[in-house]
């Protein structure tokens, strides 16, 4: 059992919700980003998921596209995200699940990425644009490993595909929201509950809902049907206002804060 798994099993055993909050690895820089990993595991949040920059983010919506370049901008790669983790695992046991796209897990090499991650301290890995039906060899790699493999559910996910994914993913399953790319929204699909009620009566593997979750309010909503959340665009454009400033740092925490209270 990895971090991912380990906290999910603490979390139903005290019936509580999953809080994951995504920010980019090197926005607005390697520093900036280690502090806020410490912060947040220091606030209780659950599972941190680091992005790895890329150039062409394509399930990501503009928030999100600007933090990669941002971190891209600063030439922050693979090695970079690894050794940042090392660093984190001197002080944290926060579990750790890395956003990358496809391409860089190909260059790597599905074996080394997984075996490297690994070493570093990172949990698990979501890969948004590759599709569980051509990821035998990440799978293979990750269990040899005890690594998470966590796939992607769409609103369009019909029930045979859910029940492969279901059996190929460990970790959590991560239900999208809504159709399109990632980003903050005012409100939230009605369908939403009903459709992760439907995905639970299949598996029984956590369900957490990501994908244009931006306050407390919505937060508190997915958190009486899902096992947990995940923010990403929120945070990212909360960094964004602060670039700059010292502020950037308790702006932040305190954003997350009060989402994470909110379960």
């Amino acid at each position: 059992m990895n971090r991912i798994e380990g906290k999910f099993r603490k979390l139903r055993r005290e019936r509580k919700k999953a809080f994951i909050a995504f920010i980019t690895c090197g926005d607005p820089n390697l520093a900036t980003t280690e502090r806020l990993a410490l912060e947040f595991a220091r606030l209780g949040v659950d599972i941190l998921e680091l992005g790895v920059p890329f150039s062409d983010p394509l399930a990501d919506g503009p928030t999100i596209q600007a933090a990669s370049a941002r971190a891209l901008k600063n030439r922050v790669n693979l090695a970079d995200v690894f050794r940042l983790v090392r660093r984190l695992r001197k002080k944290t046991e926060l579990p750790v699940a890395l956003l990358t796209y496809y391409n860089i897990v190909y260059r790597f090499g599905i074996k080394n990425f997984v075996k490297q991650a690994s070493l570093a301290g990172v949990d698990g890995i979501i890969c948004p644009d590759l599709p569980v039906e051509e990821a035998g060899d990440l799978i293979k790699a990750a269990r040899k490993n005890n690594f998470a493999t966590i796939f992607l559910l769409a609103p369009t996910t019909d029930t045979q595909r859910i029940r492969r994914i279901s059996s190929n993913c460990s970790g959590f399953i991560y239900y999208v929201s809504l159709t399109g790319t990632t980003g903050a929204r005012k409100s939230l699909p009605k369908e939403l509950a009903g459709q992760v009620r439907r995905i639970k009566r299949i598996t029984t593997k956590p369900v957490c809902v990501g994908f244009g979750v931006s306050n407390p309010r919505q937060a508190r909503e997915i958190s009486r049907v899902a096992d947990g959340i995940i923010v990403g665009s929120a945070i990212i454009k909360v960094i964004e206002r602060n670039l700059g400033r010292r502020a950037l740092v308790p702006k932040v925490t305190g954003f997350v804060r009060r989402l994470r209270h909110a379960l």
